[in-house]
């Protein structure tokens, strides 16, 4: 129990504890107990010693120096999600969670950084060295610079070197057919406003309407609103006065407040005006009426990016796009 009690006591008096720490409790050299925590293949210790100099390192609470094994390896273990100004909504977290558990399975740590317009503090890849540096975008070029520029070797996507295909948008062209073969042929295609996702609004938008120009169906009505009552009261009225019968919404949060605005109206939901969202968010199907929309794999999209992570870092192969193909329409009551 003193030699225990002693080893508590120094090691509290430390910042961190050390295999130098570890030698002097166990009474052996420095490099030995180096070569029992990296597991040296090719040493003559006893099996009695590194049970000893284990059983001292878990007791003295040793952690391995990050960047002391980073620089030994050339691998800090860190996958670096650089994310858009985009809001933090359903289907990113659960994009973010599933990515963050595939990785730790293997070994790794997934930091995410949003990098701000005018920033004045360091971008966050200068310090952790990462060992592969990811984006659900293409990375403006001032990015990929700055990337390069502080030593990270893996970035995706790279216009450079072509690693992943982009994942299609399907869910708009299934938001329509869905409508269309309920009969609804004058529809509104209704986007947010929020600044932050404006190039994903723009695209979910165009391919609504090629897929409703595909179909025959007009698009009679064609906005952006914010989520407020304001702007969803108009929408609503210009989007009946323009006969429209089907919404199909950028996400659940836009279907959401076309929803509330039109039954406020007097409409009936969905035999005057049919509407589908987008991301099925677990409110869709709590709302009243509950709400029909597109469900993701976000669970499989989310393994997806850390197996690109991982055929990058390991040099493992790419995994199949696979989460493209789980994509479908719920259908609940507001179709």
């Amino acid at each position: 129990m003193g030699d225990e009690h002693r080893d508590s006591v120094e090691a509290s008096t430390k910042r961190r504890v050390t295999a130098a720490d570890i030698a002097r409790s166990v009474g052996v050299s420095r490099a030995t107990v180096g070569f029992v925590l990296n597991d040296t293949p090719g040493q003559t210790i006893s099996e009695a010693t590194k049970r000893r100099v284990l059983e001292a390192a878990n007791r003295l609470g040793y952690r391995p120096h990050t960047a002391a094994r980073a620089l030994a390896s050339g691998k800090s273990r860190i996958i670096l999600l650089v994310l858009p100004q985009w809001p933090l909504d359903f289907t990113l977290r659960r994009h973010i969670e599933e990515a963050t558990l595939a990785l730790d399975a293997a070994g790794y740590t997934l930091v995410t950084h949003t990098p701000l317009t005018d920033s004045r503090a360091r971008p966050l890849w200068e310090s952790l060295q990462p060992d592969v540096a990811m984006s659900l975008t293409p990375l403006p070029a001032e990015i990929i610079a700055s990337l390069r520029a502080a030593g990270v070797q893996h970035i995706v996507p790279d216009p450079e070197r072509v690693i992943v295909d982009e994942y299609p948008e399907q869910g708009p062209g299934l938001q329509v057919e869905h409508l269309t073969t309920r009969g609804h042929r004058r529809l509104a295609i209704i986007g947010s406003s929020d600044p932050r996702i404006s190039d994903l609004v723009t695209l979910r938008m165009q391919r609504a309407q090629d897929a409703a120009a595909a179909s025959g169906a007009e698009v009679v009505d064609l906005r952006c609103i914010g989520l407020d009552e304001d702007d969803a009261t108009h929408a609503v009225t210009a989007l009946r006065a323009a006969g429209a019968t089907g919404v199909v919404a950028y996400n659940d949060d836009v279907a959401f407040a076309i929803l509330t605005a039109a039954i406020r109206a007097g409409l009936r939901i969905p035999e005057e005006l049919a509407i589908i969202g987008h991301d099925d968010a677990p409110l869709a199907a709590l709302s009243m009426p509950r709400l029909s929309s597109v469900r993701l794999d976000v669970e499989g999209v989310g393994r997806y990016l850390a197996g690109v992570a991982l055929s990058i870092a390991e040099g493992s192969p790419v995994p199949d796009a696979e989460p493209t193909s789980h994509i479908e329409v719920i259908v609940r009551e507001t179709t």
